[in-house]
């Protein structure tokens, strides 16, 4: 099969770990597992941490690519649960285990170390796939898993969003964070966003948020206190000085609900603005496979579609990485898949 292999760590004098479009073995499904034909991927962020070195227990060569969606072409010894001919969607979290609260040690994210959807074909254990949600295409369905799991976590298991609730979401327009609105507003919650873009906000309008500012303006921290009136609940993948930011906008007795610090360690926390508020500072990453299915099963109760920024060849991966790499993206950048 064709594949998009990583062969090399981060190597000092490299910009970014170089990636490789070439054939390799087409995997088998072992006991308990299904071999998935894949149409679509979906790029991540953490596809490109990986090149830089930025995650702990990278093993080359690998698969990168977590996200996918394709039709089961081989069932291994034992399953049962899925037949042959099934459109599917993949559940990257692996061997999460059955406490919802945190993952046991074992947990991986599929796409290195495991090899992963950047190919046509992929083996992973049968209860990581479920059926494709009826109104989504195998394109849209690909878009989902990784982000929306995030995020359903982050919104729902962690953040308890209730329709009464202000949440604040800052950089609208990466994955994670543009299901994050998905999800609040389909939850009947009022959202604001912020965003270097005056376009991604104005967007972020059009999927439901209710306003947005724009965090180059010196006052932005201000404006949106003033047009938000503070926080219920934060969703947060920025740290830096915007968690502290996010402190500030927080209503007493509120949450921040944190999953990523693309601008690194947060500084100079004011420790009294955390307790005399009373607020809740959450940490999450991905999600557990009951919430998958709970997020799947969502997205189909209330017929949402993820935003999908293009659909690429993955031979132009460089360039896709590239892209995200600089920020220019609104929403999901999936994919296609060729089959020769």
């Amino acid at each position: 099969m064709k594949a998009v292999v990583l062969k090399d760590k981060m190597k000092k004098g490299d910009k970014i770990a170089p990636l490789y479009y070439e054939e390799i073995e087409t995997p088998q499904p072992k006991k308990g597992e299904v071999l998935v034909r894949l149409h679509y991927a979906a790029v991540n962020r953490r596809d490109v941490f990986i090149r830089y070195g930025a995650y702990p227990g990278i093993e080359v060569p690998s698969v990168l690519g977590s996200d996918g969606a394709g039709v089961i072409v081989a069932l291994g010894e034992g399953v049962s649960n899925i037949a042959v001919g099934s459109e599917v969607v993949i559940n990257p979290a692996l061997d999460w285990g059955d406490n919802i609260d945190y993952p046991q040690a074992e947990h991986t994210v599929l796409g290195v170390p495991s090899n992963g959807t950047y190919a046509q074909y992929v083996t992973v254990p049968a209860e990581n796939v479920l059926q494709k949600p009826s109104h989504l295409t195998l394109e849209e369905a690909a878009a989902i898993p990784l982000g929306a799991l995030t995020a359903y976590r982050a919104v729902v298991t962690k953040g308890e969003v209730k329709p009464s609730d202000t949440v604040i979401i800052p950089g609208v327009g990466g994955g994670v964070a543009t299901f994050a609105l998905q999800i609040a507003v389909a939850k009947g919650a009022t959202v604001f966003v912020t965003s270097s873009s005056d376009e991604k906000i104005a967007y972020a309008k059009e999927l439901g948020a209710t306003g947005g500012v724009n965090y180059r303006n010196k006052d932005w921290v201000k404006q949106l206190k003033a047009l938000s009136g503070g926080a219920n609940l934060s969703i947060d993948s920025i740290g830096g000085s915007t968690f502290n930011d996010l402190i500030y906008l927080a209503k007493p007795g509120s949450k921040i609900v944190s999953f990523g610090a693309t601008l690194g360690p947060v500084e100079q926390v004011v420790m009294p603005r955390i307790f005399f508020k009373q607020l809740h500072i959450l940490g999450t990453t991905m999600g557990s496979a009951s919430e998958f299915k709970s997020m799947i099963d969502f997205y189909e109760a209330h017929k949402l579609k993820p935003v999908i920024d293009g659909v690429y060849d993955i031979q132009d991966i460089e360039n896709v990485h590239e892209k995200m790499d600089k920020g220019k993206v609104f929403g999901k950048m999936v994919l296609k898949i060729p089959h020769d």
